[in-house]
């Protein structure tokens, strides 16, 4: 009998192992490292820029002598129990502060400075300038308040990071000092009464995590460690799961909706923002796009049909990647034509989860030579640099390819 034939024993045990292997690899590993860090490289920077272009008009958008006046958030957050910084003072000052910690988390979330910590700071600057004012946000907006809640979940600082560059076995008292910090200001947070119910929970139990993190690090790195490390590749791994369902929600919600409107049926739904002033920063060009109406018609139903169709072409890697840069194209000219930059990068950023690996990885020694160029550095110019990529264990090709 052929040693190739399989016994029904044989048979019956395959499923078992691949799942013991699926198990083991997603347990074992924090699945896309670069895709994470683009996602956080990207959010962090469509939010930095967006708080340096308004920061003229900060005061009219998020502060408290704004058109929406600190009592009428007050009520709207009595309310809906959202969470923002801001309406623990009604003071010009307070407003500063918390708008400057946005724009210094964002900018050391976006290098990859502490990434843990500073990924929950991003966080508290976003939900607090975004729930002060809900009626300031578009849908990039709503992107960017999901997403910033997302990337704390995730190990978004494995490639492409500050973190990475710092040795494993330093000794770590600058994170020691900051996390003593964070401690003192959540104390007194809690005495004061300014933070509570569900919120409170939510950061001392952050809080708690990053000092067991540590502790694990230092004083217990055997099994302890190791046990955190599988705990943190779930976490990590259902974050950067979640980020890509609500991707593909996104569009799929988007497309389904356009398809029952009565425009968007008869090919005519671009013409109308086209028209608008408000939508126009380039009239000339809007006016020659909309003067072609096949091309109005084609571009109308490829939005629909790429929108609709792109949570279905996961399972086929080719023609996701064409999607994918169709969307990636389509947002560009968004951007362009109607004047929408920060939702077109907050849109690109959320796609670039589902960039193939590869891709990724060019891009990164593209970057590492054109450094080396800039800081004339000849000896990486000769020898192409080394990509700093995450950890042994880390080295595997991800499911989002």
């Amino acid at each position: 009998m052929s040693s190739s034939v399989r016994t029904p024993a044989a048979t019956r045990a395959a499923p078992v192992r691949k799942l013991a292997r699926a198990v083991q690899r997603v347990t074992s590993t924090a699945l896309g490292p670069y895709q994470s860090a683009v996602v956080r490289i990207g959010f962090s920077l469509t939010w930095l820029l967006f708080l340096l272009c308004e920061y003229p008009h900060r005061h009219e958008l998020y502060g408290p002598g704004g058109p929406w006046n600190w009592d009428m958030a007050q009520r709207l957050i009595a309310n809906n129990h959202a969470f923002t910084a801001l309406m623990w003072s009604p003071s010009e000052v307070w407003f500063e502060i918390v708008y400057g910690l946005a724009v210094v988390s964002a900018a050391l979330l976006m290098l990859g400075w502490r990434t843990r910590t500073m990924s929950v700071l991003f966080m508290i600057g976003v939900l607090s300038l975004q729930n002060r004012s809900i009626f300031m946000g578009d849908g990039g907006d709503n992107v960017i308040h999901l997403m910033a809640i997302y990337l704390v979940l995730t190990r978004c600082g494995q490639v492409w990071s500050l973190d990475a560059r710092r040795e494993p076995g330093r000794d770590d008292r600058v994170g020691a000092v900051l996390w003593g910090a964070l401690g003192a200001c959540l104390t007194a947070l809690t005495f004061t009464g300014e933070l509570g119910g569900g919120w409170l929970l939510i950061f001392w139990g952050l809080w708690a995590v990053h000092a067991l993190w540590w502790a694990a690090g230092r004083y217990a790195p055997g099994h302890p460690r190791v046990l955190l490390d599988v705990i943190a590749n779930l976490v990590h791994n259902a974050g950067l799961f979640v980020i890509m369902a609500e991707v593909c929600l996104v569009y799929a919600t988007a497309g389904w909706y356009k398809i029952q409107g009565s425009r968007w049926q008869d090919g005519t739904a671009l013409y109308y923002p086209l028209h608008l002033d408000y939508f126009s920063p380039w009239p000339g060009l809007s006016g020659l796009l909309a003067s072609s109406g096949v091309i109005v018609m084609v571009l109308t139903y490829g939005t629909v049909a790429v929108q609709v169709a792109f949570p279905f072409t996961l399972f086929n890697r080719r023609v996701k990647n064409i999607l994918l840069a169709v969307m990636i194209a389509e947002h560009a000219a968004i951007a362009v034509l109607l004047g929408l930059p920060f939702f077109s990068l907050a849109m690109i950023a959320a796609d670039a989860v589902f960039l193939p690996t590869g891709f990724l990885r060019r891009v990164g020694r593209w970057a590492a030579r054109g450094r080396a160029r800039v800081l004339r550095r000849p000896d990486e110019d000769v020898a192409a640099p080394q990509e700093q990529g995450p950890r042994p264990q880390e080295q595997i090709r991800t499911l989002v390819e």
